[in-house]
């Protein structure tokens, strides 16, 4: 069985994001919330609450982490291509409607 490094942390750190119209867009991560999936030990999901820098909005970011498999990131922990961000009323809206239809019992 591989030993996976710990999981890790992003408390304080500084990000950027590239919107749909190529504006960079900067936030710290404020904190977060991280599990090893249960299908999966090589993939972590990860929900961070972070703050825009421009204008201090407060918003979600939905990612994971994955073990990479290239040469460079062999056998380290490597953050998922693609994350969604989204309002906290966005989070609790999907929340609410996939309960509603029975997907999640939680």
């Amino acid at each position: 069985m591989d030993t996976l490094p710990p999981l890790p942390s992003n408390i304080g750190k500084k990000r950027r994001v590239i919107d749909i119209n190529g504006v960079i867009k900067q936030f710290t991560v404020l904190d977060e919330v991280s599990f090893s999936q249960s299908t999966n030990r090589k993939k972590a999901i990860y929900l961070q609450r972070i703050q825009f820098a421009e204008g201090g909005r407060i918003e979600l970011r939905l990612g994971y982490y994955i073990i990479g498999k290239k040469p460079k990131v062999l056998g380290k922990w490597v953050w998922g291509q693609f994350a969604t961000l989204l309002p906290i009323e966005g989070f609790c809206k999907v929340y609410k409607l996939a309960r509603q239809k029975g997907w999640i019992n939680c």
